[in-house]
């Protein structure tokens, strides 16, 4: 991150429309909904502790000048902060999408050293800025940790990331501290020799106990946010998914998969594909009852059990790679979130009851 940082704010957003009498079009920079639980504390203190590399003084001078609104209303500095605001700070000039804000988030860190870090990413958090989630990002908060973060070719504005995974699942990501280690660790995942496991819970239950899904995946040309499966390699990219079922539970199974790619949803396009959507994966049509009875009873169970996991359940539970500098193997495993747990419980506690 440069040292612009406090002559130019905020500079993250998209373009909100007209705001001001003279027409200027007004872009967002940066918005924050404040959580629940929330103290009430003065807005420029809030901002000055949230937002790095900012002074108090410069927030306070944004504030007079009309550039920061709470429920897009101008506010004073010494407002207090409540549960369910929406802070948004507006400004003529459009930000730059290739700068990333560094932001004071709460990390859950696995394991770092000089050149690398390992972060288990909460599900609801987006691994990096893009269109309508500049802020509150992963890399947001791995910029604010480390000052700054190496980008390679094509990765502008993902400093660090050497892969992904997507915003409402959670798991493990290894990190570069370095363009070196960056190179190395990317080269690992291009010749395949990551270990990668994942846990998901999905609908139904496979004949088999294990097997190896080998089939193309490519953008859907109905829904370029929806990943469809070539199984005759006509289309798309070659996907290989290993997978083998941990638990069988009637309605659901806890199944392993292990990537030999890794292609943007290949697990939840390829388990889909083999029958067997993700539990509550509404892209994939798996927040529906896919498996099971039509009594009322299970009916209200299956609903409890979406609103207690409002995603898709797949977790990124394992790691391995070769460290680039060490060259030592490290192996990185980490439970289930709490959410995804508690419905595998639920499904356990109801099919036990259930016999």
């Amino acid at each position: 991150m440069n040292d612009e940082m406090d002559d130019e704010l905020f500079d993250v957003g998209g373009a909100i429309g007209d705001g001001q009498e003279d027409g200027a079009l007004l872009y967002e920079h940066l918005r924050i909904e404040i959580d629940k639980g929330q103290a009430a504390i003065r807005l420029d203190r809030f901002l000055t502790d949230k937002v790095a590399n900012i002074t108090r003084n410069k927030v306070q001078q944004a504030i007079g000048d009309g550039s920061v609104k709470i429920n897009d209303k101008n506010t004073k500095s010494n407002y207090k902060i409540k549960p369910g605001d929406v802070i948004t700070v507006v400004l003529e000039k459009e930000a730059r999408e290739t700068e990333v804000l560094p932001e004071k988030i709460d990390l859950d860190i696995v394991y770092e050293d000089d050149v690398l870090l390992v972060v288990n990413k909460p599900a609801g958090m987006v691994v990096h800025p893009a269109y309508g989630n500049w802020t509150g990002t992963l890399v947001n908060g791995l910029v604010y940790h480390f000052n700054q973060l190496p980008e390679m070719p094509g990765n502008s504005g993902r400093p660090g990331l050497v892969h992904r995974i997507d915003k409402d699942t959670s798991g493990l990501l290894v990190i570069a501290k370095s363009e070196m280690v960056m190179t190395g660790l990317a080269r690992q995942f291009f010749d395949h020799s990551i270990e990668r496991t994942y846990f998901a819970l999905v609908w139904g239950e496979p004949k088999e106990d294990a097997g190896i899904i080998n089939a193309h995946v490519g953008r859907s040309a109905r829904d370029r946010k929806v990943m469809d499966v070539f199984p005759d390699g006509d289309q798309g990219k070659n996907a290989i998914t290993h997978w083998k079922v941990l638990k069988r539970l009637r309605y659901v199974s806890l199944v392993q998969c292990n990537l030999e790619t890794g292609r943007t949803h290949q697990i939840r396009a390829h388990m889909k594909f083999l029958g067997h959507p993700l539990f509550n994966d509404a892209v994939y049509g798996g927040d529906k009852i896919r498996k099971g009875t039509q009594f009322s009873k299970y009916k209200a169970f299956v609903s409890n059990c979406f609103k207690a996991l409002p995603r898709q359940a797949l977790h990124a539970k394992s790691l391995g790679f070769v460290h680039p500098v060490s060259k030592e193997f490290m192996q990185f495993d980490s439970s289930l979130p709490e959410d995804m747990q508690g419905v595998l419980d639920k499904w356990e506690n109801y099919v036990n009851f259930d016999l």
